[in-house]
This record gives C-alpha cells, sequence and structure tokens, in this order.
C-alpha cells in the first residue's frame, strides 16, 4: 500500500539514527522520536478533535518541528494539511480558507492578528494555537498534546490516490489554486529523487525556504527522510547562521532558489565558509543565471539546476556531477518512471532542438486542481500529460533546457522570441546583477521586448551599452528594444520574477500604449 507517511516507514527501519536538527533551539531528534511526534499529534487531531479522514486543515507558521509533526500527522490519518502563505494577507488567506473548506487552523504566535482576521472573514470555526494562545476559545497545541492518553496508535488506512495536501499556487496570474497532492505522489517524490540524485543516510541537507512551499516539503524534507538521512531545519533564511551550519552540521547536499544562492554568495562569510562536506548544490525555482553557476564552482562547488511545479512534484529532472559542468544550465535527464515530451501549439512533438512546451506524466503528477474542473482539464490531458506552460527544448543527448514561460513568449515581427535566453545573456554583463524581459504591444512589430535590469552596486551602464553586449550574442530580432534600469525587480517569496507587475506598471508610464 502506498502512502505518504516515509516518515513512519523509515522509523521502523532506522529509529535511532538522527533525522531532524532545529537550528534555533538546537534539538536533535532521531527518527523514532520525530515519529512519536507525528503520531501524538495525529492522535491530537483525529482521536481528541475528532478530524476524519479527508477534512482540511490549515496551518500557518514559520518553519518549526511541529509543521513536520503535522505533515506527517496529515499522513497518518488522512487529514488533508493546507499549508498557508507567511507573507500572504488576511484577505488573500480568506480566500483559500474558504476555497478549501478549513475545518481548523493551526498557527504560530506571530500570527495570531492574521489568524484572528482570517477566521473572521472565512467562518473558521477552530483556532488551535502552537504557542499560549491570546485569542479566547482558542485550543492550546501543547496542553492538549499533555491531555492525551498514552496509547499505541494506529494509523488510517489511506491509498495513493487519497489526498495528503492542498498546495495553493502562489497567483501570479490570477487567483490560488489548490492543488490537489495524493498521497502516491509525495511518496514517489521522496523515492523517486533519493534513488535518481544518490542520496543515502549520509546526507545531511539545511532546509531554510519556507515549508509552506512545495519546494521545502519535497526539495529535501521528504527525500532526504525517505533515505535515511539528516535534515537540519532553520527557522527561516540567515546567510550567515546558513554558512555557519553548513560547517558545523557538515551538510552534504543543499537546496536553493536563484534569490537565496544570489545572497548567500554577496554574503561577507562566503569565502571563508567551510564548504568541504558539500557533495553538491541544486538550484530550482527559476532559471539559475549562469554567473552564479561560476562563481560558486570558483569555490570548487558542483553546482545542478532541477526543475519541477508544485503540480507534478518538485524534482523531475537529475544530473551527475560531472553532466552538471558538460551541461551546464540543463536542467538534465527525466528521472525514472517520468515520462516527458516538447509539444506544439497543435500537441505535435517538435524535434530535437526545437523549442515547444514541457509535458509531464508520472506517478509523480497531481490528482490537479481542488473543485476547479476546467483549471485541471486544461493542464491534465487524456493521456495523463500534465502540460507545464514552460517551454524547453532537448539537445540529442536527451539532456532538457528551459527555454522560458509559455505565457512569457513574445512575438515580434512574426518571430517567436523567448525571454528566459535573453536574460540568460543580458546576465552574464559585469554589470549586470539582475534582470528580466517581458513583452509589450508595439504597433509595428505586435511585441517588442522590454529589459528590466537592475546594476551591481557601484556600476554604471547605459543602454546602448548593453545592448552593444548583447548584440554580439544574440540574433538581432531577439534584442530587446527598449531597457528600464530599477533598484529591484518583484519577486514571489520562492524567487519567481513577478512580469506582469513589472509589464503594468511599464504601460502605466506609458499611458498603456
Amino acid at each position: 500500500m502506498i502512502h505518504a507517511d516515509v516518515l513512519g516507514e523509515r522509523a521502523r527501519l532506522s529509529p535511532g539514527t538522527t533525522a531532524l536538527v532545529f537550528v534555533p533551539t538546537g534539538e536533535r531528534f532521531t527518527y523514532g522520536e520525530l515519529n512519536a511526534r507525528a503520531e501524538r499529534a495525529a492522535a491530537l487531531l483525529r482521536d481528541r478533535l475528532g478530524l476524519a479522514k479527508g477534512e482540511r486543515i490549515g496551518l500557518l507558521a514559520h518553519n518549526r518541528v511541529e509543521y513536520v509533526d503535522l505533515f506527517f500527522a496529515a499522513a497518518k490519518t488522512g487529514i488533508i494539511l493546507v499549508p498557508l502563505g507567511t507573507r500572504l494577507t488576511p484577505h488573500e488567506l480568506a480566500y483559500i480558507a474558504r476555497d478549501a473548506g478549513l475545518a481548523a487552523l493551526v498557527y504560530g504566535e506571530e500570527f495570531t492578528g492574521i489568524a484572528d482576521a482570517l477566521r473572521a472573514e472565512s467562518a473558521v470555526s477552530l483556532g488551535i494555537a502552537l504557542d499560549t494562545p491570546a485569542t479566547a476559545g482558542d485550543l492550546f497545541w501543547v496542553a492538549e498534546l499533555s491531555a492525551l492518553p498514552e496509547a499505541p496508535f494506529e494509523r488510517t488506512r489511506c491509498d495513493g490516490e487519497d489526498l495528503h495536501a492542498l498546495l495553493y499556487t502562489s497567483g501570479t496570474t490570477g487567483k490560488p489554486k489548490g492543488v490537489m497532492v495524493p498521497h502516491r505522489m509525495t511518496a514517489w517524490n521522496g523515492w523517486n529523487t533519493a534513488v535518481c540524485w544518490g542520496l543515502s543516510e549520509a546526507d545531511v541537507s539545511p532546509v531554510f525556504t519556507p515549508l509552506y512551499h512545495a519546494g521545502g516539503l519535497g526539495a529535501f524534507l521528504v527525500p532526504i527522510l525517505a533515505a535515511g538521512g539528516t535534515i537540519v531545519l532553520h527557522a527561516g533564511f540567515d546567510a550567515a547562521e546558513i554558512w555557519a551550519t553548513v560547517a558545523k552540521e557538515r551538510c552534504t547536499v543543499v537546496l536553493g532558489v536563484p534569490t537565496i544562492w544570489k545572497l548567500l554568495l554577496e554574503h561577507p562569510s562566503f569565502e571563508t565558509a567551510d564548504l568541504s562536506s558539500i557533495r553538491w548544490l541544486i538550484s530550482g525555482g527559476a532559471p539559475l543565471p549562469l554567473y552564479l553557476i561560476d562563481a560558486y564552482q570558483k569555490r570548487g562547488i558542483v553546482f545542478k539546476q532541477g526543475y519541477g511545479l508544485t503540480e507534478v512534484g518538485v524534482n523531475c529532472f537529475a544530473m551527475s556531477v560531472e553532466e552538471s559542468v558538460a551541461k551546464k544550465g540543463s536542467i538534465g535527464r527525466p528521472l525514472m518512471m517520468t515520462d516527458a515530451r516538447l509539444v506544439d501549439e497543435a500537441g505535435h512533438e517538435v524535434p530535437v532542438g526545437e523549442v515547444g512546451e514541457l509535458c509531464l506524466r508520472g506517478p509523480h503528477v497531481s490528482k490537479g486542481y481542488w473543485q476547479n474542473r476546467p483549471a485541471t482539464a486544461a493542464a491534465l490531458d487524456d493521456e495523463g500529460f500534465f502540460h507545464t506552460g514552460d517551454l524547453a527544448r532537448r539537445d540529442g543527448d536527451g539532456f532538457f533546457t528551459i527555454a522560458g514561460r509559455r505565457k512569457d513568449m513574445l512575438i515580434s515581427g512574426g518571430v517567436n522570441v523567448y525571454p528566459a535566453e535573453i536574460e540568460g545573456e543580458l546576465l552574464l554583463h559585469p554589470s549586470v546583477q539582475d534582470a528580466a524581459v517581458v513583452g509589450v504591444p508595439d504597433p509595428i512589430w505586435g511585441e517588442i521586448g522590454v529589459a528590466f535590469v537592475v546594476l551591481r552596486p557601484g556600476e554604471v551602464l547605459t543602454k546602448e551599452g548593453l545592448l552593444a553586449f548583447a548584440e554580439a550574442r544574440l540574433a538581432r530580432y531577439k534584442l530587446p528594444r527598449e531597457v528600464v534600469f530599477t533598484d529591484a525587480l518583484p519577486r514571489t517569496a520562492y524567487g519567481k520574477v513577478v512580469k506582469g507587475e513589472l509589464k503594468d506598471g511599464y504601460l502605466a508610464e506609458r499611458g498603456g500604449a
């Protein structure tokens, strides 16, 4: 029987091995101890509070051990966990709460006010405070656990297609949609990533990305636990703390997004940090600029690039250490049991070397979107392929490289132009720190590219200078027609540029032209 309780399964095999280190407190938990915590949390939800299989429970908190407890408590009970973004407003959270039909809300003390406002707007009746509650009528997590009788826990039977979690998309293009994550998706992501990426019980990985995001849960929490390794959990991002912890805990594999790798690179401790334990680093969430790969390689660190979506599992491709150098910029080959194809607008597969939409099929793919059949039908075709909306090309060796989002592609003078390709070249200019390209309407060409560029501190660069640099590397039809220098690019919590905001601001300044 396939189910998402990877922690419970691993605890049977290696109960005495260290599973989790919580950095803020220094607490260390073996697999047996961590599983016992998750079982107590499961008993609280199911046996004491009376929540039933299939009911949804929201979780609003920063990274903490209880997050792991609740994630696996859901796996043990069939209750569906709904992690909530910590940067969202009460109004945004209320939409998710209503859409998911939350039966209860668990929250950290720093979110007491938001939790109160959220429940008032969305009618979630049961509140459970992880810390001492400040709201009358809310339950106290620790007190409820203490009131539980000591008794063996029996896991609720869950089949592979039962839902484990609803992970809401960021909503950068509209209202958030709840991605239905079944038990087999959680389990398969863990097993397949561990096997294809070569993870083992000797691996130690820090997690400092938010656990409310698929990346925090799927890479590397579940895969490392599936392999029997150790997770080093940070409450949040702190560059100095991360580099110190990598050295102290002898971390071996580290996941981040491009924004995080940039911040870690720029921190003063990077040059002297002890990186000798690291086998490799991996980036995901957004295209990785080549200058970052080069900068880390100068310190002897191998940098891989991963690919995934909330809807298809966050780990879908793999490459060896040697291939990450030879195929720099590629996301690798598809993992085992993963079917990948590139199709044109008519749904026909494109030849090697040409750009097409990336479609994925396999046991790592979600069941679609919660209570949203039209969106599900638009994304999942009759053959079971999920249409990612990402454009990619495949080379003769079977390696894939992302060319950008389909919705980001612009057609200028009847020719397809892929912003990700242009951004990659602009980022190679020594004065450029960050760059994004968007398409805007043009009466002559249909669309033109506008480059939004952030310069490195103290650097001076003109539009003409940047375009002259790019012209030596790109065909003229790909060159941006406009360059806007800005202090920063708007990004989501997981590092993706919010291109709609850039485009809207540009058009508003020019009267909608």
